[in-house]
C-alpha cells in the first residue's frame, strides 16, 4: 500500500474530534482510504459513502486534481482531495 496524503473539508473534520484537515494514510484506492479514516474515526465512513457503497451526492472526491470514485488507484505520495459539492440555481 501506498501512503498518501488525504484533506477533508473543515465541515467533515468537525464531526470527529481530533480529526485533523490534512493527514496521511496507506491505501492502494480510494476506498481503502475512506477505510483507513473510518478505523481512525468510526462512523466517517457513513459520513463519506452512502449504504451502495458510492460517495454521497454531496460530496466529491479527487485524486492528484482528478475527480475519483471509490475504485480509483492510488499511487504512493497521491493528494486525496475530499470536498463538498457546490450546486447552484
Amino acid at each position: 500500500m501506498a501512503e498518501v496524503q488525504v484533506e477533508l473539508p473543515a465541515s467533515l473534520a468537525r464531526l470527529f474530534p481530533g480529526a485533523p484537515r490534512r493527514l496521511e494514510v496507506e491505501a492502494a484506492s480510494v476506498a481503502q482510504a475512506v477505510l483507513a479514516l473510518d478505523q481512525r474515526w468510526p462512523g466517517m465512513r457513513d459520513r463519506i459513502c452512502d449504504s451502495t457503497p458510492a460517495i454521497r451526492r454531496h460530496l466529491r472526491i479527487f485524486v492528484d486534481g482528478e475527480v475519483a470514485g471509490l475504485a480509483t488507484p492510488l499511487r504512493p505520495g497521491a493528494e486525496v482531495l475530499v470536498m463538498t459539492a457546490i450546486s447552484g440555481g
